[in-house]
């Protein structure tokens, strides 16, 4: 065995790996070993299977005593999956070493989890904490994206670093959150395969684990993976009749949208069983296979938050955010994702303009008195340059305030001169405040790249940001670089799908509040204006069998949602590069006292005037009529 330790630790790793294993399986070492630290847990102290009995046979399952290879598992929130990988991870590194990968969705979460979770495990655990150096000690193997461990490396990396899904042979491989990996990873494919093929070396010894919360069913890459599994769900035993059945949101029943009578009841005999009674039900459940694949290769599991343990996550808690997610569709997704652990079925992928157009309303001020911020979204065509100035108040809420059209040679400086002193102009809120652009964005990637560089190095680098669409699933809305690039300006690349999503979302909520857009009755918002907002549609495509979405115009006109995009990248750059909350600078200021609804014959459109109503009052024909 000396010899093995004299080697580096991927080689010594990847001969231990080679050896077969007789020892505890991961449950059982858990429940001996395993401490939650106090920095990283719910409930700190040592583990106890017992307190979530569903993840014994999921822990087990990646034991080597198992003829199992690959464990997939889709669930909801607060059920402890988390914990239950990183129970893996230290099983690992104290009782089967061997060369280890952990695959989060980016390289930067990789460093934050390593970092938050599973560096405060090592030190609160003196087996691990023996085994993996200290990082201040000099040669210690023990960086943030690698530990060393006698026999064996546990290597951190993201779905995002081709570089990193390359890096070495991996015995034991721990894909999280896999549902928000990119399609595609430096042109070499899906991530998922790509971190697959490291563990080719150690076939017929080696042990795979997905887990994610799910997403949109169409583009969903755990739900495929548990429906080619054995697709086990738990079953607990009615106390009324015995039955065992699965807990469905179709059986937590409620009485007259009150949270607090939340209960779930028995399929067959009716009987109702309280929060009291979920330790029992979970104790005496267990994984029943379904109609999958039964090989006993793939073993697939399904847990939604509805099994959650008392004082984590209650009946009641999901009642209450089921009750809240109704009317507003951006909600109702991530509760189906989050609470029921189920793919959304997008069937929203269109917008009606009419709709919209309806919505418009009669401000009561140039600027709404709820605007905090606002920003500026410009698209470059070739032959002119379209705007749009947006207020943005609490939770995201937004106002269109104007749209324009500069017609002009965009090769010469006048149209830009002309641009600088337009995006410059102040806006009057309905409290006598004047407010100007806090951050414009504009277009850099069409014919005139050269000359947006130019405008924004003039306007200021920090505020005119030249933006860069990137049509990348789960890309983030805005991803702003730490310093100037060569021709010293801020380029932010643009997750276009991440926020048309979002946007379509948002245009689909029907009451003011977070997320809520509003447009004014003005010439300027007309009807070609919202026919170009709602002109992308989400068409399904295949690439080597693989469903993805594209945002397709179909040759319309789309330059509005371009510039609301940018509004939004706008800020999204404020509020998590430069410390804007709006949500406290809303807490800053008392409502208008003045709570009339302002008469539609009164208003004064885009010209400032008295105080008038408050935000719940205005009056649209899409909500009253």
């Amino acid at each position: 065995m000396s010899a093995i330790f004299m080697l580096s630790p991927y080689i010594a790793g990847f001969l231990a790996g080679l050896k077969p294993d007789t020892r505890l399986t991961v449950s059982e070492w858990a429940d001996q070993k395993r401490i939650l630290p106090a920095k990283a847990a719910k409930e700190a102290g040592h583990w106890r299977t017992s307190r979530t009995p569903y993840l014994k046979e999921i822990m087990d399952a990646l034991s080597p005593s198992s003829p199992i290879e690959k464990v997939v598992f889709m669930k909801g929130a607060q059920v402890g999956g988390t914990e239950c990988g990183n129970n893996w991870l230290g099983y690992v590194i104290d009782h089967v070493p061997a060369p280890m990968m952990y695959v989060l969705p980016t390289l930067d979460l990789a460093k934050r989890t390593s970092k938050q979770r599973i560096a405060p495990m090592i030190e609160e655990m003196p087996v691990l904490r023996n085994k993996v150096k200290d990082p201040r000690s000099r040669d210690s193997g023990n960086t943030l994206l690698s530990k060393e461990f006698p026999g064996g490396v546990l290597i951190f990396t993201g779905a995002n670093s081709g570089a990193g899904l390359r890096s070495m042979p991996a015995r034991f491989l721990f894909m999280d959150e896999v549902d928000a990996y990119g399609d595609d990873v430096d042109g070499e494919g899906s991530p998922i395969n790509l971190a697959i093929k490291r563990t080719a070396t150690f076939s017929g010894n080696r042990k795979i684990f997905m887990v994610s919360t799910p997403n949109i069913a169409e583009t969903s890459k755990i739900e495929p993976a548990y429906e080619a599994s054995d697709q086990r769900q738990y079953q607990v035993s009615c106390h009324g009749c015995g039955l065992f059945q699965p807990i469905i949101w179709a059986q937590i029943k409620f009485d007259d949208n009150k949270p607090e009578t939340a209960r779930f009841e028995c399929r067959q005999c009716g009987h109702k069983h309280y929060e009291k009674d979920k330790p029992r039900l979970l104790t005496e459940g267990k994984w029943v296979a379904g109609t999958g694949d039964k090989s006993n290769k793939v073993a697939g599991f399904h847990l939604s938050s509805l099994y959650s343990p008392n004082g984590w996550y209650s009946w009641q808690n999901a009642v209450e955010d089921f009750l809240a997610a109704q009317k507003k569709p951006i909600q109702m997704k991530d509760w189906t994702n989050t609470v029921l652990g189920e793919t959304w079925q997008d069937k929203g992928e269109t917008v009606e303009h009419e709709l919209l157009y309806q919505r418009r309303e009669y401000y009561p001020a140039e600027v709404p008195w709820w605007v905090e911020v606002i920003t500026i979204g410009c698209d470059v065509q070739d032959d002119r340059i379209e705007f749009e100035v947006t207020g943005w108040g609490a939770g995201e809420e937004s106002w269109g305030i104007d749209y324009v059209r500069l017609y002009g040679d965009l090769s010469k400086p006048g149209i830009w001169t002309a641009l600088g002193d337009m995006l410059r102009k102040t806006y009057t809120r309905q409290d006598g405040i004047t407010l100007n652009a806090a951050q414009v964005c504009i277009d850099s990637g069409g014919h005139f790249t050269d000359e947006v560089y130019t405008f924004c190095r003039q306007q200021g680098a920090d505020w005119a940001i030249p933006v860069k669409g990137s049509s990348i699933a789960g890309k983030p809305i805005a991803t702003f670089p730490k310093t100037r690039n060569k021709k010293g300006v801020y380029l932010t690349l643009v997750g276009s799908d991440t926020a048309k999503e979002l946007l379509y979302q948002r245009f689909r909520i029907l009451e003011p509040g977070n997320g809520y857009c509003h447009w004014s009755v003005s010439d300027c918002f007309d009807e070609d204006y919202f026919r170009q907002i709602t002109a992308e549609e989400k068409i399904r495509k295949y690439k080597n069998g693989v469903p993805y979405f594209q945002w397709d115009a179909k040759g319309r006109r789309n330059e509005a949602l371009d510039c609301r995009v940018y509004s939004l990248t706008a800020i999204r750059i404020l509020q998590q590069h430069k410390g804007i909350d709006l949500n406290r600078l809303a807490s800053l200021r008392e409502p208008p006292e003045d709570n009339q609804v302002i008469n539609p014959e009164d208003a004064i459109v885009q010209k400032p005037v008295a105080l008038r109503p408050a935000r719940r009052t205005i009056k649209s024909t899409y909500l009253n009529g």
